[in-house]
C-alpha cells in the first residue's frame, strides 16, 4: 500500500508570523510530498512495498540511501506536524519533571535543544529522543537522518532545513528556534514517551 501525504493537523495560516502559509505550501505541499511521491516510486513493486515505514528506515539506512533519505524524511516532516500547535501550551508536572531530572531543569533542556539546533552544520534535524535506558537525549541528526528505525524513540523533532525557514526568517535559523517554543504541541510529544 502506498504511502500518503499526511494533512497538516492545523490549519497552515494559524502559525504566522513563525512559519506563514506560503512556507506550508513549499513545505509540506512540494518538499514533504515529493518525498512520499519519491519513495512510493522507489519501492513500487519490491519486497519494502508493504512494510511499515520504521521498518523500510532500517533496512535500507546502510545499503539503500535513495529509498532511505525519502523514508526518513517522509517519517521526520510527519512526526514534525504532529509536534506543532497553533496555541501555547503548558507542560504536564511530570513531564517537565522528567526534562529536569535529565537535563538538570527546564531552562537547561531548552537551551541545550536551541544550541544544538543552532549549532548543527547544513541541513538537517534535531530531536528531543527517549535511549533505550528511558533516560532522555538531545541528538543532532545531519540530512534526512532520524531515530526512526533505531532503539531510540523520536518524542520531539525540529526541522533545521533550509526550506523550513528561509521564506519567513531568510538566513535568521536562530529566529526561526526562538519562536518553535510558542508551538509545540506538548501533548502530541508526552504521547510519543514508554514509560
Amino acid at each position: 500500500m502506498p504511502f500518503s501525504l499526511p494533512e497538516l493537523p492545523f490549519n497552515p495560516e494559524t502559525l504566522s508570523p513563525w512559519a506563514s502559509a506560503e512556507t506550508f505550501f513549499y513545505h509540506h505541499g512540494k518538499h514533504h510530498a515529493a518525498y512520499v511521491n519519491k519513495l512510493n516510486a522507489a519501492i513500487e513493486g519490491s519486497d519494502l512495498m508493504n512494510q511499515p515505514l520504521e521498518e523500510i528506515i532500517a533496512k535500507t539506512r546502510n545499503n539503500q540511501p535513495g529509498i532511505f533519505n525519502h523514508a526518513a524524511q517522509h517519517f521526520n516532516h510527519d512526526v514534525f506536524w504532529r509536534s506543532l500547535s497553533t496555541e501555547l501550551q503548558k507542560l504536564s508536572a511530570d513531564f517537565e519533571a522528567k526534562l529536569a531530572y535529565n537535563f538538570g531543569s527546564l531552562t537547561a533542556f531548552r537551551d541545550e535543544f536551541t544550541q544544538k539546533a543552532a549549532g548543527l552544520f547544513g541541513s538537517g534535524w534535531i530531536w528531543l529522543v527517549q535511549l533505550s535506558d528511558g533516560k532522555l537525549a538531545i541528538h543532532q541528526y545531519s540530512n534526512a537522518e532520524t531515530p526512526a528505525g533505531t532503539d531510540v524513540r523520536g518524542l520531539l523533532p525540529l526541522d533545521v532545513w533550509e526550506h523550513a525557514y528561509y521564506i519567513d526568517h531568510r538566513n535568521d535559523r536562530g529566529k526561526f528556534i526562538d519562536g518553535f517554543w510558542e508551538h509545540i504541541n506538548w501533548r502530541a510529544v508526552e504521547e510519543r514517551l514508554t514509560l
